[in-house]
């Protein structure tokens, strides 16, 4: 029994298909944080530096709208129940269940527990961290807002 080369079909549609079909089911291959990425949000705002970004081969873990804070070594933790997320640049998403229009950033993070979270469990460390609230728009983008002083305090102490 002879094999089927797809290269040989003369239909361009069905070629087509074939590479979708195999695009799709490679796509579906698990990778170890898949359910636990988040992508970069789009901002509303544009700044040339961003957390991760490198400058003489120093990496920056804030930018304009974070708020800096000395843990030195302290834990971060979940300010309510929710998940915790971490994009390419290696800064860490809270998405709060109480708070659904909002994100919050938190940068400079040690070893993060990733995933779902109960208020007050440990997220990491750090020794520095950089934190930044970001307000969902109406255009799907989101905006660097104010944190709020007693959800960095549930953040920084959840008694």
């Amino acid at each position: 029994m002879k094999g089927i080369n797809i290269w040989d079909i003369s239909s361009g549609f069905a070629k087509v298909g074939f590479v979708l079909l195999f695009s799709l089911l490679s796509s579906c291959a698990a990778s170890p944080h898949t359910g636990n990425t988040i992508p970069e949000p789009k901002l509303y705002q544009s700044w040339q530096l961003k957390p991760g970004d490198k400058i003489a081969g120093a990496k920056v873990i804030g930018g304009l709208g974070d708020i800096s804070i000395a843990l030195e070594g302290q834990s971060v933790h979940a300010p309510s129940d929710g998940n915790a997320y971490i994009d390419h640049r290696g800064c860490v998403y809270f998405a709060g269940a109480d708070t659904p229009a909002y994100l919050f950033r938190l940068c400079g993070l040690e070893a993060p527990k990733l995933g779902a979270l109960k208020a007050g469990d440990a997220i990491a460390t750090g020794k520095i961290l950089q934190f930044a609230t970001l307000l969902k728009q109406s255009d799907d983008s989101w905006a660097l807002v104010e944190p709020d002083k007693s959800l960095l305090q549930r953040t920084l102490n959840p008694r």
